[in-house]
């Protein structure tokens, strides 16, 4: 395995990579880095040239200020590493970030796997904004815990269940990224640049073999945009896995791992 640093508009992200083949790229979700890929990584690299990094403002990617958008950050990282075209795969924000990347670099994608995915300028539900407004408040208060125990009980629980119906261990490795995330010092003058237009009215433009995965156990409005997802691109079709929530790669890893690998062979 080799690991280093890819610098961008003043940012360096981090990646690691390990085994030969086609590239795929893994995306992690926004409540974690890409520790989140442990159970998965280096089996999809026995078979596959498996690269994952952190996004820019978790893990071991700073976020500097200054201007940035997160496709560009995935476009740099991937002429450092001269591929020229990539399978991705990318969990809820990841996957945000896999479908802007899939429209804004179309000729750089084979495929996409998008897992419990976010849609870039998707109306938020009203569940997500009292859940916004509620992390926010907790941070402002300097409650990291209390915004920590938020995002577990939200994206790792679901809601359909309680904290005692999920494994221990899943819960403290996401809280564990969750929190050195939340401390993570924001600087002043940072401006995300956007995709424009947004994906949301553009997923018809994806031209490239897609599979949409959701776990049953998400929140609603996750479950929803994977429908959209599946019914919007033109060569995609959905999984479900059963008794998961919004992290299905961390809760069925081995199931995951099947069902990536056979999409992508």
């Amino acid at each position: 395995m080799t690991s280093g640093e890819a610098a961008t508009e003043g940012a360096s992200i981090f990646y690691e990579d390990l085994g030969k083949g086609r590239a795929v790229v893994l995306l992690h979700a926004g409540v974690a880095d890409c520790r989140m890929w442990d159970g998965t990584f280096e089996a999809l690299a026995q078979r596959f040239h498996a690269i994952r990094l952190d996004i820019r403002g978790f893990g071991r990617s700073a976020m500097p200020p200054g201007r940035f958008s997160y496709h560009h950050d995935l476009e740099v990282l991937l002429d450092h590493l001269a591929v020229a075209q990539a399978s991705l795969v990318g969990c809820s924000f990841g996957g945000q970030i896999a479908i802007d990347f899939a429209l804004a670099c179309p000729d750089r994608v084979s495929s996409l796997v998008l897992v419990s995915a976010g849609i870039g300028g998707r109306e938020p539900s009203e569940q997500m904004i009292r859940f916004g407004d509620k992390e926010e408040a907790l941070l402002a208060r300097g409650d990291i815990e209390g915004a920590t125990e938020l995002n577990v009980r939200t994206w790792v629980d679901g809601p359909h269940r309680t904290p005692g119906e999920v494994a221990t261990a899943l819960r403290e490795r996401v809280r564990t990224m969750q929190r050195e995330q939340f401390e993570q010092v924001a600087p002043q003058g940072v401006e995300r640049l956007r995709l424009e237009p947004p994906a949301i009215g553009r997923l018809g433009e994806i031209n490239v073999p897609t599979l949409v995965i959701v776990g049953d156990r998400d929140l609603p409005e996750m479950i929803e945009a994977g429908d959209r997802l599946a019914s919007e691109i033109p060569d995609a079709r959905k999984i479900i896995f059963p008794g998961v929530a919004h992290l299905v790669s961390m809760e069925s890893p081995e199931r995951f791992l099947e069902v990536v690998v056979e999409f992508l062979s």
